[in-house]
């Protein structure tokens, strides 16, 4: 062989639980919650991200958007409604850490939020109120007049 050299790719060992453990990484940083401990694994003390959970209901006036904010003061949290998106932020403050309290586990989320909803046709976002009790928001969000079905009498002659 005239100058070439022999080449040989990388070898990898294809790990299907590597992989899994990695879906599992992802899926647990969207839902916020700290992934599962691996056997034989040493488990780390982590904070996890958080996204207030929210349930959104609907009658014949309004919509009706509440999200649980345990622990966090009205202070810190902040509505607005821009370019038609209702975005609801605000933070959950890390306690403070106390010198002779030894932490095992921390698995409640702490830290900065948002959370944005884009708005249905016949909501009138100019209208919004909100409401805050017991680390419960509740958002109200009217619909608009031209949304509201109206009843129309006919005259038979």
């Amino acid at each position: 062989m005239s100058g070439l050299t022999h080449w040989e790719p990388f070898r990898t060992q294809w790990n299907p639980w590597k992989e899994l453990e990695d879906v599992e990484k992802r899926l647990s940083a969207l839902w916020g919650r700290p992934p599962a401990k691996v056997e034989g694994q040493k488990e780390a003390i982590s904070v996890a991200e958080w996204s207030p959970l929210v349930d959104i209901t609907e009658d014949e006036k309004e919509y009706l958007i509440k999200a649980e904010l345990p622990e966090v003061k009205k202070e810190d949290v902040k509505l607005t409604v821009q370019d038609n998106v209702l975005s609801i932020s605000g933070e959950r403050k890390y306690e403070k850490e106390e010198k002779d309290k030894k932490y095992h586990r921390v698995e409640r989320a702490y830290g900065s939020f948002l959370r944005s909803f884009t708005l249905p046709e016949d909501a009138d976002g100019s209208k919004v109120g909100a409401e805050y009790k017991d680390g419960i928001l509740k958002v109200h969000l009217p619909k608009s007049e031209k949304a509201k079905p109206k009843s129309i009498e006919v005259k038979v002659s």
